[in-house]
């Protein structure tokens, strides 16, 4: 049977895994607005949060890859009729990249001082950076957990679960953010930027457990860890080896980004702050649609239907561009208000308004690089994706913002590298899939 790529069937994948997405940036977010209005040192507690989000935000990235690994492999199992062949495989990637991620906090928790110094953070903005992370890492397993749980309901083209697990999530660390930030009177203190840390862990471990109960209670997948490795164990590691070289150049670029913007001084790391973590929530509403090319593409490459493939990829293309447009119309309309969200500081304010249009500007094209990332993950072509990010950060991103700050752009030489680091990321990855599959259509 063929698959269905209605614009029905991929608002019903996409839109619940868009409202998944924006779970991970509304955890930063979330922490960043209701920081940044504490009346104790709210800009440089901003600036912490800014710094040590990027860091957990590259350890998440780097080691989450697993979703797109387990998503891939499962979906064009699923498309080839051949399911029973990997239903061990998330329950042993799950063991190995958990236990990844405990080695990690053991080696990075007693280092965090120095971690941070690496992005120009110091005194009271350093002391902040390192409070926040020695809580914040702890949930750090749970995260990596609940990724490779979503990549599993993916594969078996469900983002249904996953969006009632982040939603979950999401209003649980909301609330606790405001408890345990600014206390209750008469019945506990604030804990000012731990409350935060701690509402991130909580809400976390939560997402954990609900996620493990609902993939063994609804889905056919077991949770037990057993020996040997399945067979599709060399073709994961290969995916996630990729896709971590990927993700590391990825990291780079923002790990450039956040240490020339801290040393500009501490109004420019908090308007940098607000305006990369809003950037994160629109790239995360694009990726919505991503994730049903990655959905989707798996399991036409498993049916070898690439008639159907090629005409996937260009709804994508023509509904990401829409959503990216809507998305930077609607948060125009709200320019002046969003900022004071996260703070009153003026200072911080003018920064962040300079360098917000640029930000929305780059929302369609955004949705041409992320929309194609998803499909090449799908497709299950990491190293594609990993040479085309490391090209794109080595040769334009990296010489971009050195030419820039040699110019004293400042913010808006950040938020231009980023920009054409978009475009070099989106448009080749158009041209080699095209090249790719449509002589395939020509034999389908």
């Amino acid at each position: 049977m063929t698959t269905d790529i209605s614009l029905n069937k991929i608002n019903k994948l996409a839109i619940p895994a868009l409202i998944a997405g924006i779970s991970e940036p509304i955890l930063s977010l979330t922490d960043a607005a209701v920081i940044g209005n504490v009346n104790l040192n709210p800009t440089e507690s901003l600036a912490a949060i800014g710094i040590v989000t990027t860091f957990i935000s590259m350890l998440i990235w780097v080691l989450g890859q697993t979703r797109s690994a387990i998503s891939s492999i499962i979906s064009q199992h699923l498309g080839a009729n051949t399911l029973d062949k990997v239903r061990q495989l998330p329950a042993q990637a799950i063991f190995l990249i958990t236990a990844l991620s405990i080695f990690i906090i053991v080696i990075t928790y007693p280092f965090a001082s120095n971690i941070f110094k690496l992005y120009n953070a110091e005194n009271i903005i350093l002391d902040y950076s390192v409070e926040y992370y020695r809580i914040r890492v702890i949930g750090f397993p749970f995260t990596l957990f609940v990724i490779a749980v979503f990549g599993t309901f993916r594969g078996l083209q469900n983002t249904f679960y996953p969006m009632v697990i982040a939603i979950i999530g999401a209003a649980l660390n909301v609330i606790l953010d405001f408890l345990l930030v600014y206390g209750i009177d008469g019945v506990f203190e604030g804990l000012h930027i731990k409350g935060a840390a701690y509402a991130s862990v909580i809400a976390q471990l939560i997402m954990a457990v609900i996620a493990g109960f609902l993939l063994l209670t609804k889905t056919s997948i077991p949770l037990r860890f057993t020996l040997p490795f399945n067979p599709q164990i060399k073709n994961f590691t290969l995916m996630i080896l990729n896709l971590f070289v990927r993700t590391l150049a990825l990291n780079i670029t923002l790990y450039f980004a956040t240490k020339y913007a801290t040393g500009y001084g501490k109004n420019y790391i908090a308007a940098y702050t607000i305006a990369i973590n809003l950037w994160f929530l629109g790239a995360f509403i694009i990726d919505g649609y991503a994730s049903a090319g990655n959905i989707l593409s798996g399991k036409l490459l498993g049916e070898k239907n690439y008639n159907t493939l090629i005409n996937l990829s260009n709804k994508l293309i023509k509904y990401g561009i829409l959503l990216g447009v809507f998305v930077a119309i609607i948060a125009s309309l709200f320019y002046y208000q969003i900022g004071t969200i996260f703070t009153k500081e003026q200072a911080v304010l003018e920064k962040f308004y300079s360098v917000f249009w640029i930000v929305l500007a780059m929302q369609p094209l955004c949705a041409l690089a992320f929309i194609f990332d998803g499909m090449y993950k799908g497709l299950g072509k990491m190293k594609v994706l990993r040479n085309v990010l490391l090209l794109s950060t080595f040769l334009v991103f990296i010489p971009i913002l050195w030419i820039t700050d040699h110019y004293n752009l400042k913010l808006h030489g950040i938020f231009i590298a980023f920009t054409l680091w978009i475009i070099a990321r989106g448009i080749p990855l158009i041209i080699i899939f095209r090249k790719q599959f449509l002589p395939l259509t020509q034999n389908n």
